[in-house]
């Protein structure tokens, strides 16, 4: 085993119609004015920032709104809603939305309680010490940023694309709404699932020290959203479905999965954030179309753990295969079925890239300069790793 400690200190509101209690929580943690952020004109046409914000009038909480937040969320934007809270006197930010509406708030939020430019946080350039209180709305299950300390910031002047990890920023607390999914696309939902099962998997994943019980915890957590997402791709109105896939989101990234185990890999993420920053793909088909060639080519540094993968998640019968390899690499293969029963790619000619080598040597320069020349647990990847996992998902 390994020593830890599990901090998740955000108060989750799980239920239909949980959003109408957001100016009681937000006035409860302190707001005395609210900055709503939220992405495009589907948050406004459904009618629910009309909700949330008839909530906050009805606790007399006065408030500011920010639109306009994307996939993979824009500093730009970020600045916009510094200034704009600066100057309205927010002391709150709350959050209508998924992952990078979470994100680009938490960015707004530490750059209040801070003051400058919120993206030192992310480069490493500062250490924040503080941050304004933030609560969220969840509208999509995918990134878990609603339990995490995790920021992740697009800069579209550099294209770097780079995240930072502050207890501080963890949310006050979650409104979860599984009716609040029911509109999304099929290609977000199936993106959320993926992003889901990967911050489980990039913490299962390792060569060093586990524990049983949390090993336990994050097979049932993948079988979990395994099934539940066949079972929307079916019927995506399947509102029990869709509460399995959104508790889910939230416990694959709070820290959950991973106490006790050696070391959060984190690979898959590294090399899919250099594509999404310079392509700006969709961040959970961009983890598909990255996982099974990292897989292979990692599968060696922790072929035990691989193969448990492959019996207790993904199902694989041990007496239809002769060795360990045989094994783990079905369990890669039974992945990628998966994938493709979502309608998710497994290489980057499916995700829609057909790049040249030199683009994926760039890619591979950016991703090792962006990890501080490293990164893995279930085997350390240096650039020319980073490069060769690329160019397997190229080939």
């Amino acid at each position: 085993m390994n020593g830890f400690t599990y901090y998740a200190p955000t108060r989750v509101e799980f239920g239909i119609g949980a959003e109408d209690k957001v100016g009681q929580l937000a006035r409860d943690h302190g707001a005395t004015k609210v900055l709503v952020h939220f992405g495009g004109a589907s948050a406004v046409r459904s009618g629910l920032i009309d909700r949330v914000c008839a909530s906050l009038d009805e606790v007399g909480l006065p408030h500011v709104g920010l639109g306009g937040v994307v996939p993979n969320p824009r500093l730009a934007l970020v600045h916009e809603g510094v200034e704009l809270a600066c100057a309205e006197g927010v002391d709150f930010v709350l959050a209508v939305g998924g992952g990078s509406v979470i994100d680009s708030s938490k960015s707004i939020a530490l750059g209040i309680a801070n003051g400058g430019d919120p993206w030192d946080f992310n480069i490493g350039l500062r250490t924040p010490a503080g941050c304004a209180p933030v609560g969220v709305v969840l509208t999509i299950a995918a990134a878990g940023s609603e339990m995490s300390n995790s920021c992740v910031i697009t800069n579209e002047e550099t294209g770097v694309k780079k995240g930072c990890n502050y207890d501080i920023c963890r949310p006050k607390f979650v409104i979860m709404d599984p009716e609040l999914t029911l509109t999304l696309p099929w290609y977000q939902t199936a993106s959320g699932c993926v992003d889901i099962m990967m911050h489980t998997m990039e913490r299962y994943f390792t060569s060093q020290a586990t524990m049983q019980l949390t090993d336990e915890i994050a097979e049932g957590l993948l079988r979990t959203v395994f099934e539940n997402a066949l079972i929307l791709h079916e019927d995506p109105s399947d509102i029990d479905a869709r509460a399995e896939v959104m508790w889910a989101g939230s416990l694959s990234h709070n820290g959950l999965t991973g106490c006790g185990n050696g070391g959060n890999d984190f690979s898959s993420h590294a090399l899919e954030h250099e594509l999404s920053a310079a392509y700006d793909v969709t961040h959970g088909a961009g983890l598909a179309a990255i996982w099974p060639s990292w897989a292979r080519y990692v599968m060696d540094g922790c072929l035990d753990r691989f193969v448990q993968f492959a019996l207790n998640v993904v199902g694989v019968d041990p007496e239809e295969h002769d060795t360990a390899e045989e094994v783990a690499l079905a369990g890669i293969e039974g992945m990628e079925k998966f994938y493709h029963a979502l309608e998710m790619p497994t290489n980057l000619h499916e995700l829609g890239l057909d790049l040249a080598d030199g683009d994926l040597a760039e890619l591979a320069h950016r991703c090792a300069v962006n990890c501080g020349g490293s990164r893995g647990a279930a085997k350390i990847l240096h650039e020319e790793d980073m490069l060769g996992i690329y160019r397997m998902a190229n080939a």
